[in-house]
């Protein structure tokens, strides 16, 4: 008797640990949800920046594949075909030397990218480490680093960046460096204004409870919780350092002229306003729907990192 209910209880255990097996095979897994998993479903709900993430991986597509994209040589000149209309073989027409206008266009993608990218990159660079600096260590530290930033904040970006050009020479390089010099005090002060509402925090605290040195401290622990606001304004400056550049190029003190770029065909059509708009128009809308772009995926990535601000 005893054996049997033994047996009757072994079998009962046995049914109710695979009936809890079951159970739990027909519960539906619970979705482990990431910080980055957050932020890319608050970043893809804004149809907005959605929009502009696709007007930028256009911009960059089109960068890339130019020589495939474009139907004619951008440098080539034909006299005898000048300021052609829209239509036929050249699709937006042609410019006062015959060069294809669509093919330029294309091939103006390329210095945008270059010179936006590579300008905000070095800005950030330069202004995240004296940003971080200034914010941890703050008094006289503080005070020097940002005084030498309203020396830069003095100057306005055109007429600065014209001087360093100027002295250097006309170039790619020369604007990258130009713009990158009077854009990084932003950096700067923004990546300070979150480290000083950061540093005191108990994680900060603790670690150098723990001993961490200095380094440690503000690389593992400081700047991953204050970043958020500099990349909002990286993707936001990008399309303003496209603008900067072009305004430069058609100033005269930017790229060479020769140079498929945005601004250089503007300088060029700016003789035949009224007469000849599709010389304006085409790279002027090129260069409103790259600004929007990247100003859609800026508002979008601040939205996205501080759900307070939306």
């Amino acid at each position: 008797m005893t054996e049997l209910t033994k047996s009757t209880s072994v079998a009962g255990d046995a049914t109710a640990v695979a009936g809890g097996a079951k159970a739990a095979e027909a519960e539906p897994a619970i979705a482990r949800v990431t910080q980055w998993g957050e932020i890319r479903h608050r970043f893809l709900a804004n149809k907005l920046a959605v929009v502009g993430l696709a007007l930028v991986v256009g911009l960059f597509a089109v960068a890339l594949f130019a020589p495939l994209i474009a139907p004619h040589d951008p440098y080539a000149q034909d006299l005898t075909n000048t300021l052609q209309t829209p239509g036929g073989a050249h699709f937006l027409g042609t410019d006062a030397l015959g060069r294809d206008q669509f093919s330029r266009i294309i091939y103006g993608s390329r210095i945008a990218v270059i010179v936006g990218l590579a300008s905000i990159f070095l800005a950030c660079a330069i202004g995240i480490v004296i940003g971080a600096i200034a914010g941890y260590f703050g008094r006289a530290t503080d005070s020097v680093l940002m005084r030498i930033a309203d020396v830069f904040f003095a100057f306005p970006l055109l007429i600065g960046a014209i001087v360093i050009i100027i002295a250097m020479g006309r170039g790619v390089t020369p604007v990258i460096i130009s713009l990158a010099i009077f854009s990084w005090p932003t950096v700067a002060r923004l990546l300070r204004s979150s480290i000083l509402s950061v540093r005191e925090a108990d994680y900060v605290l603790a670690a150098r409870a723990l001993g961490a040195d200095t380094r440690r401290i503000i690389i593992r622990h400081i700047l991953p919780n204050s970043v958020a606001a500099v990349m909002a304004y990286a993707a936001f400056s990008v399309g303003g350092a496209i603008v900067a550049e072009a305004s430069l190029s058609f100033l005269g003190v930017g790229v060479s002229p020769e140079i498929p770029e945005w601004g250089n065909m503007l300088a060029g059509a700016k003789d035949f306003m009224g007469v000849k708009d599709y010389l304006w128009t085409y790279p002027s809308i090129a260069i409103v729907l790259t600004v929007l772009g990247f100003v859609f995926v800026g508002d979008g990535l601040r939205d996205a990192l501080d759900p307070k601000l939306r």
